[in-house]
């Protein structure tokens, strides 16, 4: 018999809640659900779930290796509810939350479930693939934008000849030529891979290369697209007014060049579709653009037969109420409200515009319905839609009706910095691009930098103490369900890539130029990071050509164009292996997760749930380390050969042979290599590739 101890182990208490610990994880009200908490059989403890105002004592139900498993069950009502549990043994008394175990309560960060908050099954832990379709791959010419085509913030639309030629620091109007064509002919590639889901950025008709800033929201781009139709005139040179750029007039406004990029996007989805892919569109509803026909600052659909009047040229436009106006000096009126003050960027007007309010609703639920067929919407800059955050909640909660209504099965995904819990309760976002509980705590701890190589901070840089305190802290904003499919990601269109964050340097490209964004990088760093992003909660998200090794600074320079030819194929290989490693191995795809060791430069986690165990370690130092990992917290035995080494990755290379290691009186012991990640894996997995 093991001897009683008369204070409680703190580091085999557990419960969280994934299907291991919750079942139902994501229950329907009137759902019997049962929760479950772990301790150890020594400490013969007494455990109490914390329901609301209501106590339970939990049942000893099972016990299991070194622990015993607590149960209790209760019937989910409707809304959302709240739990923790308190641990009573001979001499304490201790709590547990989302933290962890804790000496008081604290309901900040108690555990939190909504009756009928469910996420596509699809989405979790999915791996996910960002294009930036101008950048990503070329394949048909007749479409480019052409020099001198319109004209844009400050100067004429610009046609880049060279595929490999480097952003410039204004880069908006520069044009590769990167096309739909160009993603169907990768599809097979992206396949290989292991992509799971491809996320666009924008493609409706826009005259920017990143289409944030919409001219209309019901077609995609013929620039990206097709175009039937063409003709007309280029703009000569010095000529500022867009009434006269009729080639490009007729380009984004001819119906049939419109029905038929809309044709062949439709087409694509269905491709990838079949091919076991995904597609996600991002939704830019809080502004759209100077161009858009809505509001018609350019000219563009002026005197176009088929369209109404914008609100920039006559107030008795249709679209009047769709802006917010200043002053009244029509025709031609630009004191329209702009976002952040952008003239090219106006905001849009909901609050006093039911008819605008409709339009974007049926926007939203078009593309993920027949013949489109889209499996959701990233959000951009969603929180900042509408004029209050009252208002703000109350549109998202009718896009998500009208997404729903037409496919339950669609993810809304949205931009957010900072606290998204209250979007997070069932009734709007899904969830969201994971900032604060993924790529910036990584990012400082493995690099010092924050996302934009903006600041360095030595004191966050290789701290695994603080990085296992922040990103816990951040992750227990969500709920399972969001958390779950919460998109994960190193770079962005956003951010600096993070092959260039290894080299811990502050720098933009107009501080310190293209050539300095890859010097001084550290590939272990960036494959450490990669093997972090696919061993951990959500769903893991690859921004175009880091699979490869592209690196630059932040936007612009973090848009350079995928180098087809010149691939880094053993970064592109190691992306592979680890992928598939993440898709066959189900504790990495939705298991628990408990961190085991955060020190100087060293983090060390497992990944867990009734199939099988994963055991990450870390060492960002440029010296050779050795480590005791406590695997028997996360349920691993003992055993001369009890788990096994499945990878390897260092600054040169990676190592994916297969190696045998015991685990002694609940440690498994490794040496670790400089800038070294080790995954580990132990029970019922198939790990062949």
């Amino acid at each position: 018999m093991e001897p009683e101890r008369s204070f409680i182990g703190r580091s085999g208490l557990f419960s969280d809640e994934t299907g291991m610990f919750r079942n139902p994880s994501e229950p329907n009200a009137g759902d019997m659900v049962t929760v479950k908490f772990r301790a150890q059989k020594s400490d013969r403890v007494s455990v109490w779930l914390l329901l609301g105002d209501k106590e339970i004592k939990m049942k000893q139900g099972y016990t299991e290796g070194r622990f015993v498993y607590y149960l209790a069950s209760f019937v989910m009502p409707e809304g959302t509810i709240s739990y923790d549990f308190r641990i009573v043994g001979k001499e304490e008394t201790l709590y547990y939350n989302k933290l962890g175990w804790v000496l008081s309560r604290d309901p900040y960060y108690a555990f939190r479930v909504t009756a009928g908050f469910k996420t596509p099954d699809w989405a979790k832990g999915a791996v996910i693939y960002q294009i930036f379709v101008d950048r990503f791959c070329r394949c048909d010419w007749t479409n480019d934008v052409e020099d001198n085509e319109y004209f844009y913030i400050n100067g004429p639309s610009v046609r880049v000849k060279d595929w490999y030629e480097l952003p410039k620091v204004f880069d908006v109007r520069c044009f590769y030529g990167g096309d739909l064509e160009g993603v169907r002919s990768k599809l097979e590639y992206l396949r290989s891979l292991g992509v799971e889901v491809i996320y666009f950025n924008p493609l409706f008709v826009s005259p920017s290369n990143h289409k944030y800033d919409s001219q209309d929201y019901d077609h995609i781009d013929p620039h990206i697209g097709v175009i039937i139709n063409d003709g007309g005139e280029l703009l000569e040179d010095g000529e500022t007014d867009n009434s006269k750029a009729s080639k490009y007039i007729i380009r984004t406004t001819d119906p049939e060049n419109l029905a038929a990029s809309d044709k062949y996007f439709a087409e694509l989805v269905a491709q990838a579709h079949e091919m076991g892919m995904r597609v996600i569109l991002d939704g830019v509803f809080n502004h759209c653009g100077s161009f858009n026909r809505w509001l018609d600052r350019e000219g563009i659909y002026e005197n176009r037969e088929g369209y109404e009047k914008g609100a920039y040229v006559s107030s008795r436009s249709p679209y009047r109420n769709y802006f917010s106006f200043s002053e009244d000096t029509w025709p031609y009126n630009d004191s329209y409200d702009g976002w952040w003050g952008h003239n090219t960027l106006p905001k849009l007007n909901y609050e006093e515009s039911p008819e605008l309010y409709a339009d974007i609703m049926r926007i939203a639920a078009k593309w993920v319905s027949p013949p489109y067929n889209c499996d959701g919407w990233r959000l951009d800059v969603a929180a900042d839609v509408g004029h209050t955050p009252e208002f703000n909640h109350k549109f998202w909660r009718d896009f998500r009706k009208a997404v729903k209504a037409a496919n339950p099965d669609a993810i809304i995904l949205a931009e957010n910095y900072g606290d998204p819990s209250p979007w997070l309760n069932g009734d709007q976002w899904d969830t969201v691009m994971n900032y604060d509980a993924f790529m910036e705590p990584i990012t400082w701890f493995l690099t010092g930098l924050e996302k934009h190589s903006d600041e360095y901070n030595a004191g966050l840089h290789g701290n695994g103490d603080w990085f296992f305190k922040n990103i816990i802290h951040n992750m227990s904003k969500f709920q399972q369900a969001s958390l779950s499919v919460a998109m994960n990601e190193l770079s962005n269109h956003d951010h600096s890539r993070f092959l260039t964050r290894t080299n811990s340097t502050v720098g933009r490209l107009a501080t310190r130029g293209s050539d300095a964004a890859g010097r001084g990088i550290k590939y272990g760093l960036l494959k450490a990071a990669v093997v972090f992003q696919m061993t951990w909660p959500g769903a893991p998200t690859i921004y175009y050509g880091d699979e490869t090794g592209v690196v630059g600074w932040t936007d612009p320079d973090n848009r350079r164009t995928f180098p087809w030819g010149h691939e880094n194929w053993e970064l592109i290989e190691f992306h592979k292996y680890i992928i598939s490693m993440h898709k066959k191995i189900s504790c990495l795809r939705t298991g628990s997760v408990k961190p085991l060791i955060g020190t100087d430069h060293l983090i060390a986690y497992g990944r867990f749930d009734e199939k099988n165990q994963a055991v990450v370690v870390i060492n960002t130092k440029e010296e050779t380390r050795s480590v005791a990992l406590p695997v028997w917290q996360l349920g691993i035995p003992d055993g001369e050969q009890a788990v096994k080494r499945i990878m390897c990755t260092y600054e040169s290379g990676c190592n994916v042979g297969r190696e045998m290691y015991p685990v002694n009186d609940g440690y498994l012991k490794a040496s670790l290599g400089p800038l070294t990640s080790l995954l580990f894996v132990a029970g019922d997995y198939d790990y062949k590739r």
